[in-house]
């Protein structure tokens, strides 16, 4: 194209297929690029920082955990660039990448969150979860079953659809309708829905940490069903309403980018902040449990009990105690074990407490017992 018809911010130089990327009269393509760029800087951040806290994670069962979110950071870095494919203008290439790749990418994202809220449902009923690694081969599972799904959809419609006689007309891989591009991701509404209902039951967990995880979860889930009815509505109804049906590729890009966003936010920050904190909520052992009792440093109360109604209160230094401790006896002898209270028939070397409490109970007689007088 010429100088002339090339739009404000693009060069004549630039393929037309590529106007939305720098056109500056229509910006939803500016803006939702820049969205992208920085999705993809923040899920290449986070993937980086997410390995780089691994040896610092103490609960093993939380350790488990970081595979699956690896696993959505890396199919969100390619939602984000996928974004582009419809940014850019139709051709065969952008359009086969749009049909095979957006149900496989929310598949892959859908089915780690799956895993994630499964391990955390038996958790809650079973007391501990299965492996990590078999968290991932479900994973994998489940993402595999959507790729075969979208291989033989692009195959039947783009392969099988071309005519007979060796001519090939790469526009077949564009001219799909919206509902059918709607139907093809049929199992990919499933998988959404099973993101909502596997974390359920793990918000009633005893535990904060693992009611978090599933709130995270959830709250995703929800997030991404809104975000998915929105976008379908309007790909299938609303812009054949409004009139303006080249608002298709703006509608999923918009879908596309926003919902990549909503896998960063709700659910892999958060995770990625609590992967390296203590678990405050681990059961602490009872009484008899303890491997080191709770005693101070250097003194230590001790009461002991030989008897129903005796107790002997002693104080033990520790800090100065070179030689163990001598035995104690089986029964403890108190030194005023022999006092009862009453005044001693005799003193040889009577205290002066004593000769005090006789004169006292001396004086008391005395003032008890009145005597006769002469008048």
């Amino acid at each position: 194209m010429g100088l002339s018809s090339a739009p404000k911010g693009c060069g004549s130089l630039v393929s037309s297929i590529y106007y939305n990327l720098c056109d500056l009269t229509t910006v939803w393509g500016v803006v939702v690029e820049a969205v992208a760029a920085a999705g993809v800087v923040t899920s290449f951040i986070l993937f980086v920082t997410l390995m780089a806290s691994l040896p610092f994670v103490t609960n093993k069962k939380r350790k488990g955990m970081v595979a699956l979110q690896a696993g959505i950071l890396v199919f969100t870095l390619g939602l984000f660039g996928l974004t582009f494919a419809f940014i850019v203008g139709r051709y065969s290439t952008s359009c086969a990448a749009r049909r095979f790749l957006f149900g496989v990418l929310f598949s892959g994202c859908l089915a780690c969150l799956i895993m994630h809220g499964l391990w955390l449902a038996l958790l809650e009923r079973r007391g501990r979860g299965p492996r990590s690694w078999m968290l991932c081969l479900g994973a994998l599972g489940l993402w595999l079953v959507e790729v075969i799904i979208n291989t033989e959809w692009l195959i039947i419609t783009v392969v099988k659809s071309q005519p007979e006689g060796g001519v090939y007309y790469p526009e077949l891989s564009c001219s799909i309708a919206n509902q059918d591009f709607v139907m093809s991701l049929i199992y990919v509404m499933v998988l959404l829905l099973a993101v909502v209902l596997t974390p359920l039951p793990s918000l009633a967990h005893k535990h904060t940490q693992w009611r978090r995880d599933g709130a995270f979860i959830l709250v995703t889930g929800l997030f991404t069903l809104a975000i998915w009815v929105a976008w379908i509505v309007m790909y299938i109804h609303g812009n054949r309403v409004v009139g303006d049906p080249s608002w298709d590729d703006p509608t999923l890009a918009v879908a596309v980018v926003s919902n990549a966003w909503v896998f960063l936010c709700l659910y892999t920050i958060p995770e990625i902040c609590l992967l390296t904190q203590e678990d405050l909520d681990q059961e602490q052992p009872h009484d008899g449990d303890h491997v080191y009792p709770a005693r101070s440093l250097v003194y230590d109360n001790f009461m002991k009990e030989p008897g129903p109604t005796h107790h002997v209160m002693y104080m033990d230094n520790k800090a100065f105690c070179m030689d163990e401790p001598p035995l104690v006896p089986t029964k403890p002898v108190s030194p005023y074990g022999a006092y009862n209270g009453q005044l001693r028939s005799a003193v040889y070397q009577p205290t002066e407490l004593a000769l005090i409490a006789k004169g006292m109970t001396k004086m008391d007689q005395d003032a008890m017992m009145p005597r006769a007088t002469a008048p």
